[in-house]
Order: C-alpha cells, then sequence, then structure tokens
C-alpha cells in the first residue's frame, strides 16, 4: 500500500502513517499533467484544497481506492469520477470546526468595532477615535446559512455574546436549534431580518452565487456578510457593487471563487474586509486535521473501515 501527499500538511500525517507501517510520497505543487500520470500508481491520496481532482485527473483510475481531504469542502473533487471509479472520498468535518468557528467570530468583531481599519490607521500616527465609533453585537441578530458543526459552534458561540440566532437549515431538528437558542425561518426572512449573515454551507449547484444582486438587495443596508465557507457562494462583482452602494455596510471574505486570490474583482470594494482563507490555519487545526484524514485513509485501506465519507457505492 502507498499513499500520495500532494498538499502541504503538518507532519503529523507522516507520524500516523509510519505508526501504520503505510508508505508514502510527499510530492506538492504538481502540475495537473504531472499528477493525472502518477495519481493511479497510489492506493489513496492525501489532500487539501490546492490540489484539483478533475474528472480528468480521475477517469482513468483503476487502482486508486481512497481519497482523504483534510478540511471538510471537497469542491475541489469530482464526486461523479470518483463514485462511478468506486473511490472513497473522506473528509475531516471536525478538525478545523474550532479554527473557523473562532475566525468568523472575529471577523465580526472587527467589522463591528473597525479593528482592522483602526490599527491601519494608528500605525500611520493618527488618532482616529471619533472615525472609528463602533457598534455592539450584543442584541443583534446572527442569520446562520448552513446549520452543521461550524455554524452550531458559531451559534454556540454568538448566544454567550447575547445574539439572536436564525438558520434557513432544512435539516436542522427542533432539538437542536432549540439547544443554541436558534429559530428556524424562511431564506427571505434570513436575508431581511439578518445584522449579520454568516455562510457555512456547501458549494454546489443549489448554492452557488446563492448571494447576488438580487438577494444582497433584500438586506438591511446596516447589515455584513461573512463568509469562511466556500468561494463561489457570493457573486463576487455584484458583492462589491452592493458595498461601493451602501446597500449593505460591510462584508469579510476569507475564501475566493478563484484562489489564490492574487487578482480578485472585489479588490478595492468599500468596508471590505479580506483574509487569506485562515480559516483552518491554526496550529491546532492544522494538527488535527492530518492526524484525522492519515488515520481514516489508513483504517480504510487496512481495514475497510470507513469513516467520514461524502460518497458511497
Amino acid at each position: 500500500m502507498k499513499i500520495l501527499i500532494s498538499d502541504k500538511m503538518s507532519n503529523k500525517v507522516e507520524d500516523v502513517l509510519k505508526s501504520k507501517s503505510i508508505e508514502y510520497d510527499i510530492k506538492t505543487g504538481l502540475e495537473p499533467d504531472e499528477l493525472k500520470s502518477i495519481i493511479d500508481d497510489y492506493d489513496g491520496i492525501l489532500i487539501r484544497s490546492a490540489t484539483k481532482l478533475t474528472a480528468d485527473i480521475l477517469e482513468n483510475c483503476s487502482n486508486l481506492k481512497v481519497i482523504g481531504r483534510a478540511g471538510v469542502g471537497v469542491d475541489n473533487v469530482d464526486l461523479d469520477v470518483a463514485t462511478k471509479n468506486k473511490i472513497l472520498v473522506m473528509n475531516t468535518p471536525l478538525g478545523n470546526l474550532e479554527a473557523t468557528a473562532e475566525l468568523t467570530v472575529g471577523l465580526m468583531f472587527s467589522l463591528y468595532r473597525h479593528i482592522h481599519n483602526a490599527n491601519a490607521s494608528t500605525h500611520e500616527g493618527k488618532w482616529e477615535k471619533a472615525k472609528f465609533m463602533g457598534t455592539e453585537l450584543k442584541g443583534k441578530t446572527l442569520g446562520i446559512v448552513g446549520f452543521g458543526n461550524i455554524g452550531q459552534r458559531v451559534a454556540e458561540i454568538c448566544k454567550v455574546i447575547g445574539m439572536q440566532i436564525l438558520t434557513n437549515s432544512n435539516s436542522a431538528s427542533d432539538e437542536v436549534l432549540n439547544s443554541f437558542g436558534a429559530k428556524k425561518v424562511s431564506t427571505e426572512e434570513l436575508l431581511s431580518s439578518s445584522d449579520v449573515l454568516s455562510l457555512h454551507t456547501k458549494l454546489n449547484d443549489q448554492t452557488k452565487n446563492m448571494l447576488n444582486k438580487k438577494s444582497i438587495a433584500t438586506m438591511k443596508s446596516s447589515s455584513v456578510i461573512i463568509n469562511c465557507a466556500r468561494g463561489g457562494l457570493i457573486n463576487e462583482a455584484d458583492l462589491k457593487e452592493a458595498l461601493n452602494n451602501d446597500v449593505i455596510a460591510g462584508a469579510a471574505i476569507d475564501v475566493y471563487e478563484t484562489e489564490p486570490a492574487t487578482e480578485n474583482v472585489m479588490f478595492g470594494a468599500k468596508n471590505l474586509l479580506l483574509t487569506p482563507h485562515l480559516g483552518a490555519s491554526s496550529k491546532e487545526a492544522q494538527s488535527n486535521v492530518a492526524i484525522d484524514v492519515a488515520n481514516q485513509v489508513a483504517d480504510f485501506l487496512k481495514e475497510n473501515k470507513i469513516v467520514n465519507n461524502v460518497n458511497s457505492f
């Protein structure tokens, strides 16, 4: 058995594979053609978000048995082709939970208290105390799109802060909602009632560009949007237009339709806080997802144990 590690990961992943006597190669930064030429030499592959396992790369695989995604989102994997070729795809939904939830709440505070702008101003020797008058989160309404593990953790933190929690989740049970003091509403009510709208849902055909010129226009002019989920949930050009025309008050974006976002249509927009996909960038999260994905893939190859699979056949 042999595994390919095609993205940079914590060395904890190597510790796990060594302990389970599984051989591995580390080959990061591969071009698509390079990856295509070698991927089927391996029984498994461990990836993060940089590796794109497209249909072209996966369609002729006959030996590859499992793909392990160190993280939650698997939109960089062609699930249809993987399933057709009987390649199991696993993710690690809990490893970066805390890191992403904490970043989300941190971005809320920065938007509401202008922390990022005040820092830059003060470094320039200015003392613009009056300019950065903020607003408190307590008593505000938080709308959560996607009430899974991360969305629930955000709700838990924000409930303590004193925010009112809304979600449009179809899958959340009344028991789960009640445990967070959350109320289920329609998408239309979620958009029109939220002071802070935070995205924690998957990217698919139904959610792509879910926030666009039309839907953003139904939000409060004082509201802000936070996206620490997936790029593509928001039409980036429409968001920039909405911010520049004061349709909404602000936004914080950690994920982008094309990454790395060294160029992006949103650059220069008013009241826009941008971070370079830091959701899982904590020491703890990187260690957790590396350990989780290595264990899951190793246990599947050696014992046929299936954990956190996102497809089946």
